[in-house]
């Protein structure tokens, strides 16, 4: 006798949206970002979303949807959303695209459109303390430069000086030079 098939969870569904709330010019904004240009294109055929491994995993993210909210104005919902943060950026959605939509690029305009606002992962404003402390994201400590030197390499020193005068310099409120 055959098991019988066991399905996924169905997603969470997204909260009921009221369009009075639009924000007209949230897909126009989205446009003028790098990355955003092509978000019109999309006429919502689902490939994107088909091939998405991060969809397969997390309920709630569907590539398809976070346009057609971007185009419906749901300017606030999509960036205080932690969804756009997810995509692995494996570009599936790009390669499958027939309008050449290129979704991942949509996603990295929508965050910093999201950070520029103030919404982003608590993690990613932790990264200037890091940069400044340590010259890169990943501190080097005796234990890397032990393997290195096993593997015949030169120990890796930090020079945080560099990245100090950078973000000094450097306004993450506005992504502009201060």
């Amino acid at each position: 006798m055959a098991e019988p098939e066991t399905q996924a969870p169905a997603p969470a569904p997204w909260p009921v949206f009221d369009l009075n709330q639009a924000v007209l010019g949230f897909a126009d904004e989205v446009a003028r970002e790098p990355g955003g240009a092509h978000i019109r294109r999309c006429y919502a055929c689902g490939a994107c979303s088909a091939r998405c491994p991060v969809a397969d995993h997390l309920a709630g993210f569907d590539p398809r949807r976070l346009i057609r909210l971007i185009l419906l104005g749901q300017r606030d919902p999509v960036l205080q959303s932690p969804l756009p943060w997810r995509c692995s950026t494996c570009y599936t959605c790009q390669e499958t695209c027939p309008q050449g939509v290129g979704f991942t690029e949509v996603l990295f305009a929508v965050k910093n459109i999201a950070a520029r606002a103030g919404f982003f992962p608590p993690a990613l404003g932790l990264q200037p303390d890091i940069l400044r402390a340590h010259g890169r994201l990943l501190e080097i400590t005796d234990f890397e430069n032990k393997n290195r030197a096993d593997l015949g390499l030169p120990a890796i020193t930090e020079r945080p000086a560099h990245y100090q005068a950078m973000l000094a310099r450097f306004s993450l409120k506005t992504g502009e030079e201060a």
